[in-house]
């Protein structure tokens, strides 16, 4: 291929503005880790995004081959880069099939902060990037009082209005569907009483930080509940750590990198305060994240240590729950299950069999194994409104597999996964024949 044909995309390789970028972009890739990739193929059948559109660009390979054009200054960071990478919902699959252990989550993670650090130097981000990534998801404070309107006009019906008489128009495609798959916020109320420590039944066997999550404390706080009980029954004090934050994964997706950064030192600091023997979450992306502090640290000598002591302590529910004495179910589920892996939860930490044990454990469960369970919903993060028509297809083929099962419930362990799932059932229309239904909170049904 010549040089021409490779820069056609973007700004001449002599230029300015193109050696500039590309310098930085330089700088902040792994050309180690580029390099490692062999473009052998084997990512292929593993990506979603290919496997719907058959463009190199939007495989694996293809998309490290640009990220090489843009370190080695034979491409710049133009419209085009920028679509290919994010249009990568970040699964990681193609990190299980790579022959060579090609970290490809953290290279799409550096191709979009090179995205990103261009837009900021050539402009300012847009109104909405910048009220999501720098107003919201670094104050969870302002997350609750989002949630404290969402059950607001949950409670006064007035959603429900806006659906029955069609105002849910005039929001975007991606919002007016989503909606439907938000299940009833807990109130204001009820959030406010949750005490700050759940002491452990019997003897105490582990002291258990639980992160909560951002958004997953207010669309999801009854499954936060489940896993603090599932987890007292188990024989941990479970503790609620107050100024802990966001775990930093949207950020790190969307290229916001220091955001991220900043987020992760907000919570290493806040659980080496608590002293906690493990910090225990419950939604797969927040998991990957938080496992991998130690690489967001990897050039500051200052945090490094501290964040690899905060990795060490970081375990999934699933994980733990599987470690632990077997709990005692007293309410028999007849029901067939099948489970959805998160990919997070599957690729990013290599937690698969555990949450599988645990639902066969619960008596009268018929497991059905889902083919392709650890492909994508398409949810991956805020994808599911970022790229939607993508999203919506990757869930109908998804959804083609589900039906296979003739299941009674899909389980997930991810809150993303959970209602890209509900919305899944409600565009497959089997509504009223199965339900989608967070691990933690099917496990804890089984215990009442």
């Amino acid at each position: 291929m010549s040089n021409s044909s490779r820069v056609k995309t973007g700004p001449a390789c002599d230029s300015p503005e193109a050696i500039s970028l590309v310098r930085g972009a330089l700088d902040k890739f792994n050309m180690d880790e580029l390099m490692n990739c062999m473009h052998c193929g084997f990512c292929l059948p593993a990506c979603p995004t290919y496997q719907q559109t058959g463009l190199e660009s939007y495989s694996p390979r293809g998309r490290i081959a640009l990220m090489k054009g843009v370190a080695q200054q034979q491409l710049a960071v133009d419209g085009e880069f920028e679509k290919n990478m994010f249009a990568c919902l970040g699964c990681r699959a193609c990190e299980t099939a790579c022959p060579a252990g090609v970290p490809y989550g953290s290279l799409i993670e550096t191709a979009r902060e090179v995205v990103a650090d261009h837009k900021k130097e050539t402009g300012r981000p847009p109104l909405v990037h910048r009220l999501v990534f720098k107003h919201l998801f670094p104050h969870p404070k302002r997350i609750k009082w989002l949630g404290n309107a969402l059950w607001a006009a949950q409670a006064s019906g007035l959603q429900k209005l806006a659906d029955k008489t069609g105002l849910m128009r005039i929001l975007p495609r991606e919002m007016a569907e989503m909606q439907q798959a938000v299940a009833k916020v807990a109130s204001p109320l009820a959030r406010s009483k949750r005490a700050p420590v759940l002491k452990a039944e019997g003897e105490t066997r582990l002291t258990i930080g639980l992160f909560t999550g951002c958004v997953m404390d207010v669309l999801f706080y009854e499954t936060n509940q489940a896993t603090a009980r599932l987890l007292s029954k188990a024989g941990c004090d479970v503790v609620i750590i107050d100024n802990q934050a966001c775990c930093g994964a949207l950020h790190a997706h969307s290229g916001e990198m220091d955001g991220a950064i900043e987020l992760a030192k907000r919570n290493i600091e806040a659980f080496e305060q608590a002293g906690v023997d493990f910090v225990v979450n419950n939604a797969g992306g927040c998991g990957a994240a938080l496992k991998e502090y130690h690489h967001w640290f990897a050039n500051d000598p200052h945090w490094t240590e501290r964040a690899q002591a905060f990795v060490a302590k970081v375990r999934d529910a699933n994980q733990l729950l599987a470690e632990l004495p077997p709990l005692t179910f007293s309410k028999p589920l007849h029901a067939r299950v099948t489970y959805q892996d998160s990919c997070h939860l599957a690729h990013g930490q290599g937690v698969r069999n555990q949450p599988r044990q645990l639902l066969r454990s619960i008596p009268g469960v018929e497991m059905i194994e889902l083919k392709e369970a650890d492909s994508c919903c398409g949810s991956a993060g805020i994808y599911n409104i970022t790229n939607f028509d993508m999203s919506m297809q990757i869930l109908d083929r998804k959804m083609e597999r589900v039906k296979e099962t003739q299941a009674h419930f899909i389980v997930t362990s991810n809150p993303g996964c959970l209602l890209q799932m509900k919305q899944g059932i409600i565009r497959a229309g089997l509504q009223g024949q199965m339900e989608a239904v967070h691990i933690m909170d099917l496990l804890d049904r089984a215990l009442s």
